[in-house]
């Protein structure tokens, strides 16, 4: 596991986190957040990499292929998202109409296939823990813009967790093959939470990014705080990501229905 925070140095432009030609860090994925200001433009044009561009917060017009769209999203805790994904040679123009910060995923893909806005009239919302589950601990929404179900054509995976103040996520702990990122926006500038992965503890802060390569993964924010966190995965060859999720058998037993109920007995 590993924790990157560039909050206190991010500049305007494109600020990386993850350079795959450096080192992938397991993910096989750049990664990066790009912070623009109004009348700031930004091309895009990978050769041999597909392309998710998320709006996490601002206003900016996308173009692509003749296309555009016009994307508002004032913060990404009471608005929904707009994300663009593209294959290889799509040249990608983002144009700020306003200060914007766009977390930007990319990875190989030799497959060409038609660019797709997912908007918040498509993203896909489970309402999870939202019926009492743990006393609500673990109430959070969790949103997918592509995974191998919609778009089997891309060679990754990208959704966000709206993670309530005092409340768990990824939770009971759980793993699965393919090596994950989490990308961490707070509500609050000075907004923290903690993650637990692979028996790690790591503090978890505005604009950090957490890489999980294996083991047992959940996090937490602190109450009074809000947390939004992208997160990414990377298909494995051969082994594609399909929501599988295989949770601790120690803590399984916390799906049971009546999990907390002895704290109400005797």
């Amino acid at each position: 596991m590993s924790y990157i925070n560039k909050n206190a140095e991010l500049r305007r432009g494109y600020n990386a986190y993850i350079d795959a030609a450096a080192d992938d860090m397991g993910t096989q994925m750049d990664i990066g957040l790009l912070v623009m200001e109004p009348g700031d433009t930004y091309t895009i044009q990978e050769p041999e990499k597909e392309c998710a561009v998320l709006l996490f917060a601002g206003s900016v017009t996308f173009a692509w292929n003749g296309q555009s769209v016009e994307a508002d999203r004032p913060d990404c805790f009471r608005h929904e998202a707009y994300c663009l994904l593209a294959p290889r040679n799509t040249a990608i123009e983002l144009t700020a109409r306003a200060h914007s910060e766009l977390y930007i995923q990319k990875t190989p893909n030799d497959r060409d296939y038609a660019p797709v806005m997912y908007t918040p009239e498509t993203v896909q919302v489970q309402h999870a823990g939202a019926n009492g589950e743990l006393l609500g601990c673990m109430r959070r929404e969790i949103k997918t813009f592509f995974d191998y179900d919609n778009a089997p054509f891309s060679n990754m995976v990208l959704g966000e967790v709206l993670n309530f103040p005092g409340k768990w996520s990824s939770y009971p702990p759980h793993h699965h093959p393919q090596p994950e990122v989490y990308f961490y926006r707070f509500d609050y500038p000075d907004g923290f939470g903690a993650g637990f992965a692979n028996g790690e503890i790591y503090k978890t802060g505005h604009n950090g990014m957490a890489v999980i390569n294996h083991g047992f993964h959940s996090q937490a924010a602190a109450p009074g705080y809000a947390m939004c966190y992208a997160w990414g995965i990377r298909h494995l060859d051969g082994d594609p990501w399909k929501k599988t999720r295989i949770d601790d058998a120690e803590h399984a037993w916390l799906w049971q229905a009546d999990a907390n109920d002895h704290i109400f007995q005797g």
